[in-house]
């Protein structure tokens, strides 16, 4: 999978949803998966199957 960069757009519980900064598609994530700190409006990149925080 290519790198891509998401925002965080919506957090229920355990789960996030993330929305592709590019295309606005929208992906729901296990928060376990994201990098600690997260919340709505954190931007995270994706790359090698590992999200990090960016500014």
């Amino acid at each position: 999978m290519e790198p891509k960069d998401y925002v965080i757009i919506k957090i229920e519980g355990e789960y996030a949803t993330l929305s592709d900064m590019e295309t606005r598609e929208e992906l729901f994530i296990a928060m376990a998966l994201l990098p600690p700190g997260c919340d709505v409006g954190t931007k995270l990149h994706y790359e090698m199957l590992e999200y990090e925080i960016v500014e």
